[in-house]
């Protein structure tokens, strides 16, 4: 590692901990119908022999509000994705609807709203921990540079400082999105 690639090579790791954070979040039901909630499920489809993400199975649209619409590109694959999402965490039940599976989604109640805002919380600080573990990868290779003599403390201390600058803006993007998410599941 060289002193020119070293803060560009960890904003970008900063950054990839804070794009799997927002990932993450999408996966979170709120009281809308979203693609997101159920494109990366992974189903078994017997007649591949395989496990695929639902998205690589079906076009998932969202017709309204309370409901996600699954048409499989394959029909002989509905009832592995039927199966696959019973088996899913989600508590939705799907409804089989011709070559199309129905998933109504059911009102939250203000207890289940609250366990989501936890499971929120949690995400982002599994995010902000990655992010601080690319700002100590990144404090490592400065202390390397400075042993190793190919900076000097001055230049230390400024790549430090960008480092943490660059550290306390991804924590602060990652807390702006756990608020708003926050928002929008405790939205009625």
């Amino acid at each position: 590692m060289n002193a020119e690639t070293l803060i560009p090579e960890t904003e970008e790791a900063m950054k990839k901990a804070v794009e799997y954070s927002l990932h993450e979040f999408s996966s979170i039901r709120t009281g809308k119908a979203s693609p997101a909630l159920v494109e990366n499920i992974d189903i078994h489809v017997q007649s591949y022999g395989s496990n695929m993400k639902l998205k690589q199975l079906a076009v998932i649209s969202s017709p309204d509000p309370r409901m996600l619409l699954v048409s499989p590109f394959d029909p002989s694959t509905v009832q592995d994705i039927e199966r696959g999402l019973k088996e899913s965490k989600l508590g939705i039940n799907p409804s089989v609807d011709g070559k199309a599976i129905r998933l109504p989604i059911p009102e939250l109640s203000e207890e289940r709203r609250k366990d989501l805002v936890k499971m929120v919380k949690q995400m982002a600080e599994e995010g902000r921990v990655r992010v601080r573990s690319a700002r100590k990868n990144g404090m490592d290779g400065i202390k390397n540079l400075k042993s190793d003599s190919s900076i000097t403390e001055d230049d230390q201390r400024d790549m430090e400082k960008e480092i943490q600058s660059i550290t306390d803006k991804f924590v602060k993007e990652i807390d702006q999105h756990v608020d708003s998410k926050e928002k929008e599941i405790m939205t009625v």
